[in-house]
């Protein structure tokens, strides 16, 4: 990923999916920018913005250590796509739902 003065770019000049999802300039130092990509992120970041805030987001990731981060944000999308099927329980009812089949 290459930085161009205050934009991130992912090789094609463009803002990072969160950025674009959010429509804001991404800056070169932007916490979402290795994790969701121009072109598919906006897409997988409006899930995670309409659940649980870029803000709370951010101020989570920032506590993650840079190693696990990539991790972190596969779990809170999974996470977020879980919720907006069912608000209540989330992924556990499809937890729920595989330790029954497994039983």
């Amino acid at each position: 990923m290459a930085t161009s003065g205050n934009i991130t770019t992912a090789g094609t000049g463009s803002p990072c999916g969160a950025c674009k999802f959010l429509r804001r300039k991404c800056l070169s130092d932007c916490i979402f920018a290795p994790y969701f990509s121009s072109e598919q992120g906006a897409e997988r970041f409006a899930a995670i913005h309409k659940v649980f805030g870029a803000s709370n987001v951010s101020k989570l990731l920032l506590k993650v250590p840079i190693h696990d981060r990539c991790e972190a944000v596969v779990t809170i999308a999974y996470e977020a796509q879980a919720r907006l099927h069912d608000p209540v329980y989330g992924c556990v009812s499809h937890i729920f739902s595989l330790q029954q089949q497994v039983d």
